[in-house]
Protein backbone atom coordinates (compact mmCIF):
# COMPACT_ATOMS: atom_id res chain seq x y z
CA UNK A 1 0.00 0.00 0.00
CA UNK A 2 1.18 3.47 -0.77
CA UNK A 3 1.27 5.83 2.17
CA UNK A 4 -0.70 8.96 1.67
CA UNK A 5 1.41 12.00 2.49
CA UNK A 6 -0.26 15.01 4.02
CA UNK A 7 0.32 18.24 2.06
CA UNK A 8 2.95 20.49 3.60
CA UNK A 9 1.61 23.09 5.93
CA UNK A 10 1.70 26.64 4.57
CA UNK A 11 4.44 28.81 6.07
CA UNK A 12 3.41 30.81 9.07
CA UNK A 13 2.54 34.36 8.28
CA UNK A 14 4.81 36.81 10.07
CA UNK A 15 3.21 38.87 12.75
CA UNK A 16 4.11 41.55 15.21
CA UNK A 17 7.32 43.54 14.73
CA UNK A 18 8.14 41.78 11.42
CA UNK A 19 4.88 42.96 9.85
CA UNK A 20 5.39 46.50 11.12
CA UNK A 21 8.95 46.54 9.77
CA UNK A 22 7.77 45.40 6.33
CA UNK A 23 5.01 48.00 6.29
CA UNK A 24 7.51 50.73 7.12
CA UNK A 25 9.88 49.43 4.42
CA UNK A 26 7.10 49.63 1.81
CA UNK A 27 6.39 53.26 2.56
CA UNK A 28 7.86 55.39 -0.19
CA UNK A 29 7.90 59.16 0.01
CA UNK A 30 5.61 60.66 -2.57
CA UNK A 31 5.99 63.91 -4.50
CA UNK A 32 4.00 65.87 -1.92
CA UNK A 33 6.43 64.78 0.79
CA UNK A 34 9.39 66.04 -1.20
CA UNK A 35 7.55 69.25 -2.04
CA UNK A 36 6.85 69.88 1.65
CA UNK A 37 10.47 69.17 2.59
CA UNK A 38 11.75 71.50 -0.12
CA UNK A 39 9.36 74.24 1.03
CA UNK A 40 10.50 73.90 4.65
CA UNK A 41 14.16 73.89 3.59
CA UNK A 42 13.69 76.96 1.40
CA UNK A 43 11.86 78.82 4.16
CA UNK A 44 14.58 78.00 6.67
CA UNK A 45 17.50 78.87 4.40
CA UNK A 46 16.05 82.02 2.83
CA UNK A 47 16.86 84.40 5.76
CA UNK A 48 20.49 83.28 5.69
CA UNK A 49 20.63 83.64 1.91
CA UNK A 50 19.00 87.08 2.00
CA UNK A 51 21.47 88.23 4.67
CA UNK A 52 24.29 87.15 2.36
CA UNK A 53 22.67 88.96 -0.59
CA UNK A 54 22.28 92.20 1.37
CA UNK A 55 25.82 91.95 2.74
CA UNK A 56 27.11 91.87 -0.83
CA UNK A 57 25.17 94.96 -1.93
CA UNK A 58 25.35 98.68 -1.29
CA UNK A 59 23.36 100.13 1.67
CA UNK A 60 20.50 101.34 -0.54
CA UNK A 61 19.74 97.74 -1.64
CA UNK A 62 17.81 97.09 1.60
CA UNK A 63 15.06 99.55 0.61
CA UNK A 64 14.88 98.59 -3.05
CA UNK A 65 11.50 97.50 -4.49
CA UNK A 66 11.32 94.76 -5.66
CA UNK A 67 13.88 93.37 -3.22
CA UNK A 68 17.28 92.35 -4.50
CA UNK A 69 17.65 88.55 -4.64
CA UNK A 70 20.97 88.23 -6.48
CA UNK A 71 24.35 88.67 -4.73
CA UNK A 72 26.35 91.74 -5.68
CA UNK A 73 30.03 92.56 -5.73
CA UNK A 74 30.48 94.55 -2.50
CA UNK A 75 30.89 91.68 -0.02
CA UNK A 76 34.57 92.17 0.73
CA UNK A 77 34.17 95.94 0.93
CA UNK A 78 31.37 95.51 3.49
CA UNK A 79 33.43 93.00 5.47
CA UNK A 80 36.26 95.53 5.61
CA UNK A 81 33.78 98.17 6.82
CA UNK A 82 32.63 95.85 9.63
CA UNK A 83 36.18 95.36 10.92
CA UNK A 84 36.89 99.08 10.58
CA UNK A 85 33.73 100.13 12.42
CA UNK A 86 34.09 97.82 15.43
CA UNK A 87 36.66 95.43 16.86
CA UNK A 88 34.94 92.45 15.27
CA UNK A 89 38.11 90.36 15.23
CA UNK A 90 38.25 90.53 19.03
CA UNK A 91 34.53 89.73 19.18
CA UNK A 92 35.04 86.63 17.03
CA UNK A 93 38.00 85.48 19.12
CA UNK A 94 36.08 86.01 22.38
CA UNK A 95 33.06 84.09 21.07
CA UNK A 96 35.25 81.22 19.88
CA UNK A 97 36.99 81.03 23.27
CA UNK A 98 33.73 81.22 25.22
CA UNK A 99 31.79 78.78 23.04
CA UNK A 100 34.64 76.28 22.72
CA UNK A 101 35.48 76.27 26.43
CA UNK A 102 31.84 76.06 27.53
CA UNK A 103 31.10 73.28 25.04
CA UNK A 104 34.03 71.10 26.11
CA UNK A 105 33.28 71.70 29.79
CA UNK A 106 29.54 71.01 29.52
CA UNK A 107 30.06 67.81 27.54
CA UNK A 108 32.75 66.53 29.94
CA UNK A 109 31.01 67.36 33.22
CA UNK A 110 27.57 66.39 31.97
CA UNK A 111 28.87 63.05 30.76
CA UNK A 112 30.55 62.37 34.10
CA UNK A 113 27.51 63.41 36.11
CA UNK A 114 25.08 61.64 33.80
CA UNK A 115 27.03 58.39 34.12
CA UNK A 116 27.08 58.71 37.91
CA UNK A 117 23.35 59.39 38.16
CA UNK A 118 22.46 56.59 35.73
CA UNK A 119 24.81 53.75 36.68
CA UNK A 120 26.24 54.38 40.14
CA UNK A 121 24.35 53.80 43.38
CA UNK A 122 24.98 56.26 46.20
CA UNK A 123 22.95 57.79 48.98
CA UNK A 124 20.80 60.74 47.96
CA UNK A 125 21.12 60.09 44.23
CA UNK A 126 17.45 60.69 43.42
CA UNK A 127 17.25 63.78 45.61
CA UNK A 128 20.31 65.31 43.96
CA UNK A 129 18.93 64.52 40.51
CA UNK A 130 15.64 66.21 41.38
CA UNK A 131 17.54 69.28 42.62
CA UNK A 132 19.52 69.42 39.37
CA UNK A 133 16.38 69.14 37.26
CA UNK A 134 14.57 71.65 39.48
CA UNK A 135 17.13 74.35 38.69
CA UNK A 136 15.78 74.42 35.13
CA UNK A 137 12.50 75.81 36.47
CA UNK A 138 14.25 78.96 37.75
CA UNK A 139 14.24 81.76 35.15
CA UNK A 140 17.72 82.90 34.16
CA UNK A 141 16.77 86.54 34.72
CA UNK A 142 16.30 85.94 38.46
CA UNK A 143 19.97 85.15 38.87
CA UNK A 144 21.42 88.01 36.83
CA UNK A 145 21.84 90.50 39.70
CA UNK A 146 23.38 88.12 42.27
CA UNK A 147 25.54 86.56 39.55
CA UNK A 148 26.80 89.98 38.50
CA UNK A 149 27.55 90.81 42.14
CA UNK A 150 29.58 87.60 42.41
CA UNK A 151 31.54 88.40 39.25
CA UNK A 152 32.24 91.92 40.54
CA UNK A 153 33.38 90.50 43.89
CA UNK A 154 35.79 88.19 42.06
CA UNK A 155 37.06 91.10 39.98
CA UNK A 156 35.84 89.50 36.75
CA UNK A 157 33.33 92.16 35.65
CA UNK A 158 34.19 93.14 32.09
CA UNK A 159 36.40 90.05 31.63
CA UNK A 160 35.69 87.03 29.48
CA UNK A 161 35.93 84.73 32.55
CA UNK A 162 32.60 86.11 33.75
CA UNK A 163 30.90 84.69 30.65
CA UNK A 164 32.67 81.32 30.73
CA UNK A 165 32.47 80.23 34.37
CA UNK A 166 28.66 80.37 34.91
CA UNK A 167 28.12 78.12 31.89
CA UNK A 168 30.68 75.39 32.62
CA UNK A 169 27.94 72.85 33.39
CA UNK A 170 24.19 72.84 32.75
CA UNK A 171 21.29 70.96 34.30
CA UNK A 172 19.95 70.12 30.85
CA UNK A 173 23.26 68.52 29.87
CA UNK A 174 23.36 66.39 33.02
CA UNK A 175 19.77 65.20 32.57
CA UNK A 176 20.26 64.59 28.83
CA UNK A 177 23.34 62.40 29.34
CA UNK A 178 21.76 60.62 32.30
CA UNK A 179 18.80 59.58 30.16
CA UNK A 180 21.11 58.41 27.39
CA UNK A 181 23.28 56.30 29.70
CA UNK A 182 20.19 54.79 31.31
CA UNK A 183 19.22 53.18 28.00
CA UNK A 184 22.49 52.87 26.10
CA UNK A 185 24.62 50.83 28.51
CA UNK A 186 23.27 47.64 30.15
CA UNK A 187 24.12 47.11 33.80
CA UNK A 188 25.42 43.62 33.01
CA UNK A 189 28.21 45.11 30.89
CA UNK A 190 29.38 47.30 33.75
CA UNK A 191 29.16 44.41 36.23
CA UNK A 192 31.30 42.30 33.92
CA UNK A 193 33.86 45.09 33.80
CA UNK A 194 33.93 45.34 37.59
CA UNK A 195 34.46 41.59 37.87
CA UNK A 196 37.47 41.99 35.59
CA UNK A 197 38.94 44.55 38.00
CA UNK A 198 37.93 47.84 36.33
CA UNK A 199 37.25 50.72 38.69
CA UNK A 200 34.55 53.30 37.99
CA UNK A 201 36.77 55.82 36.22
CA UNK A 202 38.16 53.15 33.91
CA UNK A 203 34.66 51.90 33.15
CA UNK A 204 33.65 55.45 32.29
CA UNK A 205 36.65 56.02 30.02
CA UNK A 206 36.65 52.70 28.16
CA UNK A 207 32.96 51.71 28.17
CA UNK A 208 30.68 54.67 28.84
CA UNK A 209 32.50 57.42 26.94
CA UNK A 210 32.77 55.55 23.59
CA UNK A 211 29.08 54.66 23.81
CA UNK A 212 28.17 58.27 24.58
CA UNK A 213 29.83 59.84 21.52
CA UNK A 214 26.60 60.34 19.50
CA UNK A 215 24.78 61.91 22.44
CA UNK A 216 27.83 63.99 23.35
CA UNK A 217 27.96 65.31 19.76
CA UNK A 218 24.31 66.37 19.93
CA UNK A 219 24.82 68.02 23.33
CA UNK A 220 27.99 69.69 22.08
CA UNK A 221 26.22 71.24 19.09
CA UNK A 222 23.33 72.52 21.20
CA UNK A 223 25.73 73.93 23.79
CA UNK A 224 27.93 75.61 21.19
CA UNK A 225 24.94 77.25 19.52
CA UNK A 226 23.54 78.44 22.86
CA UNK A 227 26.90 79.86 23.98
CA UNK A 228 27.57 81.46 20.58
CA UNK A 229 24.12 83.09 20.41
CA UNK A 230 24.00 84.17 24.06
CA UNK A 231 23.36 87.91 24.21
CA UNK A 232 21.84 89.02 27.50
CA UNK A 233 24.50 87.90 29.99
CA UNK A 234 27.51 89.08 27.89
CA UNK A 235 25.72 92.41 27.40
CA UNK A 236 25.35 92.78 31.18
CA UNK A 237 28.78 91.67 32.34
CA UNK A 238 31.11 92.72 29.50
CA UNK A 239 32.24 96.17 28.43
CA UNK A 240 31.96 97.42 24.82
CA UNK A 241 35.76 97.26 24.49
CA UNK A 242 35.72 93.49 25.15
CA UNK A 243 32.71 92.22 23.15
CA UNK A 244 31.41 88.93 21.86
CA UNK A 245 29.85 88.60 18.40
CA UNK A 246 26.32 89.22 19.68
CA UNK A 247 27.24 92.33 21.68
CA UNK A 248 29.25 93.62 18.71
CA UNK A 249 26.15 93.21 16.53
CA UNK A 250 24.19 95.17 19.11
CA UNK A 251 26.79 97.95 18.94
CA UNK A 252 26.55 98.09 15.14
CA UNK A 253 22.75 98.34 15.31
CA UNK A 254 22.60 100.93 18.11
CA UNK A 255 23.41 104.07 16.16
CA UNK A 256 21.03 106.94 15.41
CA UNK A 257 20.52 105.41 11.96
CA UNK A 258 21.08 101.70 11.41
CA UNK A 259 23.17 100.56 8.47
CA UNK A 260 21.45 97.22 7.85
CA UNK A 261 24.00 96.23 5.24
CA UNK A 262 26.72 96.54 7.86
CA UNK A 263 24.68 94.66 10.48
CA UNK A 264 23.75 91.82 8.14
CA UNK A 265 27.33 91.54 6.93
CA UNK A 266 28.47 91.07 10.52
CA UNK A 267 25.63 88.60 11.11
CA UNK A 268 26.71 86.61 8.06
CA UNK A 269 30.28 86.47 9.35
CA UNK A 270 29.00 85.37 12.75
CA UNK A 271 26.97 82.54 11.20
CA UNK A 272 29.97 80.91 9.51
CA UNK A 273 31.48 79.25 12.66
CA UNK A 274 28.14 77.63 13.55
CA UNK A 275 27.83 76.23 10.02
CA UNK A 276 31.40 74.92 10.18
CA UNK A 277 30.73 73.16 13.48
CA UNK A 278 27.62 71.52 12.04
CA UNK A 279 29.51 70.39 8.94
CA UNK A 280 32.33 68.93 11.03
CA UNK A 281 30.12 67.08 13.51
CA UNK A 282 26.98 66.61 11.44
CA UNK A 283 27.54 62.88 10.91
CA UNK A 284 27.88 62.24 14.64
CA UNK A 285 24.84 64.41 15.36
CA UNK A 286 22.62 62.66 12.81
CA UNK A 287 23.93 59.29 14.01
CA UNK A 288 23.01 60.17 17.59
CA UNK A 289 19.49 61.22 16.61
CA UNK A 290 18.96 58.11 14.47
CA UNK A 291 20.31 55.74 17.13
CA UNK A 292 17.86 57.21 19.63
CA UNK A 293 15.03 56.80 17.12
CA UNK A 294 15.92 53.15 16.42
CA UNK A 295 16.14 52.31 20.12
CA UNK A 296 12.81 53.94 20.73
Amino acid sequence: MTAVMDPPAPPARPTGPVVRARRIARRVAGPWTYAALIAVLAGSAFPVYWSFVVSSQTPDAVDSVPPVLVPGGHLFANIARVFDTTDFALALMNSVIVSGTVTVSVVLFSTLAGFAFAKMKFRGRNVLLLLVIGTQAIPTELGIIPLYMMMAEFGWAGEIHAVIVPGLVTAFGVFFMRQYFERAIPDELLEAGRMDGCHSLRLFWHVALPAARPAAAVLGLFTFMQAWNDFFWPLVVLVPENPTVQTALSTLASGYTTDYTLVLTAATIGTVPVLLVFLLFGRQIVGGIMSGAVKG
